[in-house]
């Protein structure tokens, strides 16, 4: 379905619903098509000549000669794209910049390679979320959405290609930045606030417009339910230098950015009433459903609350009054999937319908109690996408135009029904993720790491960390990683100071990785690491508490993450002390050598 802006709006609403229809009708037949399509467009490319695949673009040759791979295993040849090498590696097709996941290989952001065609299968998807929206929320075409909307840093390989987050190539394209009028998505942000990249100069201008423009916002929103949070303290901040601006018609001078300047120069006029309107509201200690207060015809919070992000619908709803929370689409840097057709649905029951001709999906049948172990020798058994069976559990693998051949994403899905004969998808989690506070996504194997290196401070006091468990504290804002210790002391005449525990909190940081630390350092999503050192022998009142709710005793593990508010009260009432990481951790754009 092509995107036309000529075609009359309610025509192409229409045509938008009807192309959903059709290709969920025929989910295996555009599959099929899809599959062919890749693999013609990329037959003569290093890596599937490196298979035998000879030009076959059937399913079972495809199944039989390609292997299921991980980002470690084509590590390689993405880091000979990124340095330089232009021959047809991957894809047919020039790689256009690599797209940076949140997630990370060996403490770095995975780069995902990318062509330009992709752009326009993304701005497709776009293209049908407000009709979907429309059948259920009326009269989104008469006023504004205010969306916090941010570009990230960017670096450039070796080669030359930029590397940059999903979104902020988004924001930059041409497909943004000369979008089309369209009444149903008009921002109260200028581009030129989206654009800037210095966080406080692009969070200040966009809540400025919000409050200027605010009879006329719809619906609030950022791309995380924490980048929402974000800018609500943001606002509990600096609401008596944005009152002053919009009470004398003068912009703050720590606006800098000249074509933000420009642009405000037109928008912010003196407005006594609504200074007065805002020091009214934000003055008072009581910050409940601040939203609906000052942006009164909200209809909506437009954010992501599946998944990791789940953990902040509370606070959302205590600032919101309970506003709907609809997650409209289903998308990530390796590929976008799908769309929930029933968007105002409760969080806790929200299913994405993957679209078949986003790209080639098949499915590993998952079970945490016997996970599956990849071999050359025995393949795994893959299923098609119209083959799920409703309430299993899956892997989502993928094969892209773009170059990826059957790539695990990481994401475990449960089917949770169909649209016609198209499954619909509730994501249950990012495989192997332990921590999250924004886009971060740390597991076992780096927080251990990172235990162990901050350990090495404790040894001249002949001090170890005999136990530990973490969880996200995401009541205060930013986030931030909590980190229990059960020390064992030799020595107890000369304990760890508070300096060097302080200091044990930065050298975690340290170790985390890059997606990490930009949170901490550029984004300020993520507040400092804390670590909380509980009395001796909490970890063993820990397991006598889970054995007493029917745990075995040869099984136990120590959960490395906790978030069962008894275990939380048990190990909160144990800490002796708290300690803070005293500086932020090192980061830069440039990826690590």
């Amino acid at each position: 379905m092509a995107v036309d802006s000529e075609v009359p709006r309610a025509e192409r609403s229409a045509k938008a619903l009807q192309f959903i229809e059709e290709v969920t009708k025929n989910t295996d037949s555009v599959q099929e098509r899809v599959l062919t399509e890749i693999l013609t467009q990329n037959a003569e490319t290093e890596y599937l000549k490196r298979f035998g695949l000879n030009g076959a673009t059937d399913r079972d040759t495809f199944k039989s000669k390609v292997p299921v791979v991980t980002y470690e295993d084509l590590q390689p040849d993405i880091q000979r794209i990124a340095n330089g090498d232009s021959s047809p590696i991957l894809c047919s097709h020039p790689i256009s910049e690599f797209l940076t996941s949140s997630g990370t290989s060996a403490g770095e952001r995975k780069l995902m390679p990318t062509i330009h065609e992709e752009m326009d299968r993304r701005q497709l998807l776009y293209s049908l979320l407000m009709p979907v929206m429309n059948q259920y929320v009326s009269d989104l075409d008469k006023g504004k959405a205010l969306h916090f909307l941010f570009i990230k840093a960017e670096a450039k390989t070796p080669g030359g290609l930029v590397a940059r987050p999903v979104l902020t190539s988004y924001y930059k394209s041409e497909q943004f930045r000369k979008r089309p009028f369209d009444p149903y998505n008009v921002l109260t942000s200028p581009n030129e606030a989206i654009l800037c990249p210095d966080s406080f100069q692009s969070m200040y201008t966009q809540m400025l417009c919000g409050l200027i423009m605010r009879h006329e916002v719809l619906r609030v929103g950022a791309v995380f339910a924490s980048g929402l949070l974000r800018a609500i303290r943001f606002l509990q901040l600096n609401w008596e230098q944005l009152s002053h601006d919009i009470l004398t018609g003068t912009l703050n001078p720590k606006i800098t950015e000249p074509s933000i300047k420009e642009r405000m120069s037109k928008i912010l006029k003196p407005d006594p009433q609504l200074a007065a309107f805002i020091k009214n509201e934000c003055s008072v200690e009581n910050w409940e459903r601040i939203i609906v207060r000052i942006w009164p015809n909200t209809k909506y919070l437009d954010v992501i609350v599946t998944g990791a992000m789940a953990q902040y619908i509370p606070t959302l709803d205590y600032y919101s009054g309970g506003l709907p929370k609809p997650c409209t689409m289903y998308a990530s840097s390796e590929c976008f999937f799908g769309l929930n057709l029933k968007p105002m649905s409760e969080p806790s029951d929200v299913s994405y319908t993957i679209l078949p001709n986003m790209g080639y999906f098949e499915f590993l049948p998952h079970d945490d109690s016997s996970p599956v172990t990849l071999s050359k020798d025995s393949p795994p058994r893959l299923v098609e996408l119209a083959d799920v069976e409703l309430g299993k559990y899956y892997e989502l693998i993928i094969t892209t135009y773009s170059g990826l051949c059957r790539y695990r994403v990481g994401d475990i899905l449960q089917v949770t029904g169909f649209h016609n004969s198209d499954p619909q998808f509730r994501f249950v989690r990012r495989k192997n993720v332990l921590l999250s506070i924004d886009s971060d996504k740390t597991d076992e194997a780096e927080l251990q790491k990172a235990i162990e290196n901050a350990s090495e401070l404790l040894k001249e006091f002949n001090t170890s960390v005999v136990e530990y468990t973490s969880f996200a504290d995401t009541k205060s804002i930013p986030g931030h990683y909590v980190i229990y210790w059960e020390l064992m002391m030799k020595d107890s005449s000369h304990p760890p100071t508070n300096q060097v525990l302080n200091q044990c909190c930065l050298v975690m940081e340290e170790s985390l990785n890059s997606v990490y630390r930009q949170g901490r350092v550029a984004d300020n999503s993520i507040g400092p690491l804390e670590i909380r050192v509980v009395k001796n022998g909490t970890f063993e009142e820990l397991m006598d508490y889970a054995i007493s709710r029917g745990a075995s005793i040869n099984q136990y593990k120590v959960p490395r993450c906790v978030s069962f508010t008894p275990i939380m009260e048990l190990l909160d009432s144990r800490v002796v002390s708290f300690h803070f990481s005293p500086a932020a951790p090192h980061w830069t754009p440039e990826r690590r050598r």
